[in-house]
């Protein structure tokens, strides 16, 4: 009997050390945060002299306007750059699964604005998009079209092209893997039953992919809402609120105007935008695969 039981404690002994650090690095400052939001708290005191105010922080965010505008211009931000990194990275995927001379000079190449430092990319497209010696307008120029103020009336399209040309490498090197992971056995039963190259992507290729399509989905839309160091450099969140996302909202409210509990209460109601927005993803793959599973059956039943 004492043997049985040690064999059930056996695996929670081994998890013990996992669980102690997940609950030191990340369930302590969680909880940390969560009640720094219910405190009228600032950089000058410690957290226990702060005053106890509630739920007062997150009513008044929910009736500030500068914190929707930096809401929805997050959610624009976000909802672009994912769609175009998605569409982008997988288009790229579909045409360069090949077997072509220099594939992994090409991959090395994709992959280059992902290894540079946010902070650089936000210098390097701020002087292209320079209003006299940048490179965008010296080019418009050249042809005889009118400049373009990209930092100012177009800043959010600016920041999005930015962010898109330095992520759209991840999107294409997890489809390319998951393509090149597919079964070949399917794509070939599919040649040898007619299929174009199109009906492959569509009916195959893509229905295929479509689990790893949304956990690279998710983890883009994760880091879009937390992007700060791109904008920050380029826009400073400007002109006016344009370009201030949330993270660049929650950063200034702790520093500049040192309110911490505003500004915990602000990362809590992105946490809880995150969190739905994760679970709704998980929810449709799970559909997805049911889906897929009752299809699968119905397939053999008429077999």
């Amino acid at each position: 009997m004492k043997g049985q039981i040690l064999n059930r404690m056996t695996p929670y002994f081994f998890m013990a050390p996992a669980g102690i650090i997940m609950a030191i690095a990340l369930i302590y400052p969680l909880g940390y945060m969560m009640y720094g939001s219910l405190l009228d708290w600032n950089p000058s005191q410690s957290i226990g002299e702060a005053e106890f105010v509630g739920l007062k922080n997150y009513v008044t965010l929910f009736y500030d306007p500068a914190f929707r505008e930096s809401l929805g211009v997050t959610l624009t931000f976000a909802f672009f750059v994912v769609i175009a990194e998605m569409i982008i990275g997988v288009g790229l995927a579909l045409l360069l699964d090949r077997n072509i001379r220099g594939m992994s000079v090409l991959r090395t190449l994709f992959i280059l604005p992902m290894m540079i430092a946010p902070v650089v990319v936000g210098l390097m497209w701020r002087y292209m998009y320079h209003p006299s010696i940048g490179i965008f307008n010296r080019g418009l120029d050249a042809v005889g079209l009118e400049k373009v103020d990209w930092l100012g009336q177009n800043a959010l399209l600016s920041v999005i092209l930015a962010d898109i040309w330095q992520w759209t490498p991840f999107i294409f090197i997890l489809s390319l893997a998951a393509l090149q992971s597919l079964p070949q056995s399917a794509l070939e039963a599919s040649r040898i039953d007619g299929a174009t190259g199109w009906q492959q992507i569509i009916y195959i290729k893509l229905p295929m992919m479509l689990p790893i399509l949304i956990v690279t989905a998710l983890l883009r839309l994760i880091d879009a809402f937390k992007v700060l160091e791109v904008i920050l450099v380029m826009t400073e969140g400007g002109p006016g609120l344009s370009t201030e996302i949330l993270a660049l909202r929650i950063s200034r409210t702790a520093t500049e105007f040192r309110e911490l509990g505003v500004a915990a209460a602000m990362s809590n109601y992105l946490l809880i935008l995150l969190m739905i927005l994760t679970v709704s993803m998980f929810a449709f793959t799970r559909w997805q695969e049911r889906r897929a599973t009752r299809l699968a059956a119905a397939i053999q039943e008429d077999a």
